[in-house]
């Protein structure tokens, strides 16, 4: 066990002071990755708050955020380290006397090397890694097997305490079981309707209790349609915020709602159908400025 861990209330407050609200799940999820250094692996629908969490914890742990973004086509170089090449050259063709060309002011550093480097005072973000190819998806299970790199020409750097790793995804693809088991694991679903009025009274203050309470009543009864793509608590906040700066000139808060939507849906057949079935879009039951 890793020792000067917080405990789950120490967590849960934590996280708070961070506006970030983590349900039991989390932060169980959180702790046993802490306490046991394992990567903690959180799936779910984007926007529910799974790269929010790696920035909140860094923020609350006092550590580095270290990022690396997963994209398809992303290959171990350019996850690892680069040399300056072209520096390199003109020094060489300058003539300057130059002690090492492999020195660290010509070594490029990429998001593993810095996160190896930075060991415990580090959170390593690997975002959304089902967006990478299965080659590095194996790639990077053997990397957090070491937190280990090997340079030729330097020889192979250690990470003497691991970062707290967390690995999000999509669940765009699905990942390799032996990756999974690498990891903690955890699934972050949309939150309760309670929670994210809580969400939105931290990151939206400025909107009144009943038209919030309309918000997410709005929110719930748009995700339980048919949709291309549901909208997740990021969206949430986006169009509390979008709404009520609308209310501010003067709109309704129903019709802020209404003309506002482009913050949460992104598809236009899914506009179109919450235009059209969720209730208080056309007013009922909403109140606000």
């Amino acid at each position: 066990m890793n020792p000067g861990v917080p405990n789950l209330e120490q967590l849960r407050e934590g996280l708070l002071g961070e506006n970030y609200f983590a349900d039991d799940g989390i932060l169980t999820a959180v702790y046993l990755a802490l306490a046991l250094g394992r990567p903690l692996l959180v799936e779910g629908e984007p926007g529910v708050g799974k790269t929010e969490l790696a920035r909140s914890l860094a923020s609350l742990l006092g550590r580095e955020l270290v990022r690396l973004q997963c994209y398809e086509g992303l290959d171990a170089a350019q996850a690892l380290y680069e040399w300056d090449y072209p520096r390199q050259l003109l020094h060489v063709r300058a003539g300057e006397q130059v002690k090492d060309l492999y020195g660290d002011e010509f070594l490029l550093e990429r998001p593993l090397l810095r996160a190896v480097r930075a060991g415990e005072r580090a959170v390593l973000l690997v975002d959304e890694i089902d967006r990478s190819d299965s080659e590095f998806e194996a790639f990077l299970l053997e990397f957090l097997d070491g937190f280990q790199i090997t340079v030729p020409e330097r020889g192979t750097i250690r990470a003497d305490q691991a970062p707290l790793v967390i690995i999000t995804s999509n669940r765009t693809r699905e990942l390799h079981d032996a990756f999974k088991r690498r990891c903690m694991y955890h699934w972050i679903p949309f939150p309760e309707p309670a929670r994210e009025l809580e969400i939105i009274r931290a990151h939206a203050p400025g909107v009144e209790e009943a038209a919030a309470t309309a918000l997410v009543e709005a929110v719930v009864a748009v995700r339980a349609l048919p949709l291309v793509k549901r909208p997740g608590t990021a969206e949430t906040i986006d169009w509390a915020r979008g709404a009520s700066a609308l209310a501010e000139q003067g709109d309704a808060w129903p019709r802020a709602l209404r003309r506002s939507l482009g913050l949460l849906l992104k598809e236009q057949d899914d506009v179109e159908m919450a235009l059209a079935e969720v209730e208080v879009l056309h007013g009922a039951a909403a109140g606000g400025p």
